[in-house]
C-alpha cells in the first residue's frame, strides 16, 4: 500500500511539473508583429494594397508556416474585415472619401508552440487622401445607370457655392485596365462637364467599378468625390414590347409580352405587371414573360395591363426598373368597335363608288348630248344642200 501511495504521489507531482513546465514554455514563446506595415495607393481610385514584411527573429521557427491576421475598415465603419493569410500583401477596395485604418499581427500555429497558438502584438497603420477644398465644393447628386447592360451614363450637379469657372473631370478604373482612364465623352451643360457617356466597357461585370470626379477652379480648390459600385447592380433594361391580352373564356385571361431586346439573358429578368379591370388596379411580379389571371367579374367591360422589367436577384444584388411598356387593353363591347371598324371603310368605299358612278354617268350623258348635237347639225346641212 505504501508503494501504491508513493506511486500516486509521484505521478501527481510529475503531472503538476509537466503542466507548469508547459505553461512556462508557452509563456517564453513570443513572436514579433510584422514589419513595415503600410497602405499603398497605386492610383486605382480606391483599390489599395496593404503590405508588410516578416517579423524579426524568426530563426527559431524556420520549420513553421507563419500566418498573419489582418483587420481593416473605413474609419467610420463599426465592423472590421478580417483576413488570415500567409502572403505579405492583400488588396481590396476602399471609400477614399473617408480615412482607412488597418492592423495586423503574427500567428504561430499550435504545432510550433507545444499545442497552443501564439499571437504577436498588433502593428497598426492609417491612410488618408490629401484633403483639399471644402466639402461644399464636391459634386452633388451623382447618378449612374447602365442602360440595358450595354452602355454606362453618369451625371451630376456642381457643388454648392462653387465659382462659375469651376469644371469637373471624371476618371474611372476597374480590374483589367492598366491604369485609370478619363472620360472621353462628357455631357456638357452651358459648356461645363455635368456627366459622362462611357465607351464600351469590356469584361467589366461583377467587378468593383471605381470612379473619381474632381474639379478645377482658379478661385478655390475643389474636393474630389469617390464612388464604388458594380455595373450589374445599376442596370436599367428596356421595357418589354409586343404585349397581348387574350380573353380565353368568361374568367381566364392570358397576358403575354416579349422580353426586352438586348444582351440581358431571359433568366436574369423579373417583370412587374400592372393590371386594371374596370376601376380596380393591382400589381404582381413574375420571372416568366406570360401569366394567367382570373377576372373578378364576368361583367367587366375593360381590361388593361402594362409591364416593366428589372434584373433579378439571381444576376445582381440590385437593379433599376425599366420604363413602363405601352398599355394593352381589351373592351367588352368589342363587337361595336368591330362593326365601326368595318362600317367606316365600307362607307368610304360606297361614297367613292357612288362618286365615280355619278362622274361616269355625267360624262356618258355629256357624250351622248355631244353626239346628238353633231347628228343634228349633219342633218341640218343635208337639208340645206337639198
Amino acid at each position: 500500500m505504501a508503494f501504491i501511495h508513493l506511486d500516486v504521489g509521484f505521478l501527481y507531482t510529475l503531472l503538476v511539473c509537466t503542466a507548469f513546465g508547459s505553461m512556462l514554455s508557452n509563456a517564453e514563446i513570443k513572436v514579433n508583429p510584422p514589419q513595415d506595415f503600410e497602405i499603398v495607393d497605386p492610383g486605382y481610385l480606391g483599390y489599395l494594397s496593404l503590405q508588410w514584411q516578416p517579423p524579426l527573429f524568426l530563426d527559431n521557427f524556420k520549420e513553421c508556416t507563419i500566418e498573419y491576421e489582418l483587420k481593416y475598415r473605413n474609419i467610420d465603419s463599426e465592423n472590421w474585415k478580417t483576413i488570415i493569410t500567409k502572403n505579405l500583401h492583400y488588396k481590396d477596395g476602399f471609400d477614399l472619401n473617408k480615412g482607412i485604418e488597418a492592423k495586423i499581427n503574427t500567428l504561430l500555429p499550435a504545432q510550433c508552440t507545444n499545442g497552443s497558438e501564439v499571437r504577436s502584438s498588433w502593428a497598426e497603420t492609417t491612410y488618408w487622401t490629401s484633403p483639399q477644398g471644402n466639402r461644399e465644393t464636391k459634386i452633388q447628386d451623382m447618378d449612374c445607370v447602365y442602360y440595358n447592360w450595354q452602355y454606362l451614363v453618369c451625371s451630376w450637379k456642381p457643388g454648392m457655392g462653387v465659382h462659375f469657372d469651376t469644371n469637373y473631370q471624371l476618371f474611372y478604373w476597374y480590374e483589367g485596365l492598366d491604369h485609370s482612364a478619363e472620360c472621353t465623352d462628357y455631357i456638357k451643360v452651358n459648356g461645363k462637364n455635368m456627366g459622362c457617356r462611357f465607351p464600351y466597357l469590356e469584361s467589366s461585370d461583377y467587378k468593383d467599378f471605381y470612379i473619381c470626379v474632381n474639379g478645377s477652379s482658379e478661385s478655390q480648390p475643389i474636393r474630389p468625390s469617390y464612388f464604388i459600385f458594380q455595373l450589374q447592380n445599376i442596370v436599367k433594361p428596356l421595357p418589354p414590347d409586343y404585349l397581348s391580352l387574350t380573353v380565353k373564356n368568361s374568367e381566364e385571361i392570358n397576358l403575354k409580352w416579349n422580353m426586352p431586346k438586348g444582351p440581358i439573358p431571359a433568366k436574369c429578368l423579373i417583370y412587374e405587371i400592372e393590371f386594371t379591370e374596370d376601376d380596380t388596379t393591382w400589381v404582381t411580379t413574375t420571372v416568366e414573360n406570360e401569366i394567367q389571371i382570373t377576372r373578378t367579374s364576368n361583367e367587366s367591360q375593360k381590361l388593361c395591363f402594362m409591364v416593366r422589367s428589372k434584373v433579378n436577384i439571381y444576376c445582381s444584388d440590385d437593379g433599376i426598373w425599366s420604363e413602363w411598356s405601352d398599355e394593352q387593353c381589351w373592351k367588352g363591347d368589342i363587337w361595336k368597335e368591330t362593326l365601326v371598324f368595318f362600317l367606316i371603310p365600307f362607307a368610304f368605299v360606297s361614297i367613292f363608288v357612288l362618286v365615280i358612278t355619278c362622274l361616269l354617268l355625267y360624262k356618258q350623258r355629256a357624250l351622248l348630248k355631244t353626239i346628238f348635237h353633231t347628228k343634228k347639225e349633219v342633218f341640218s346641212h343635208q337639208d340645206t344642200f337639198c
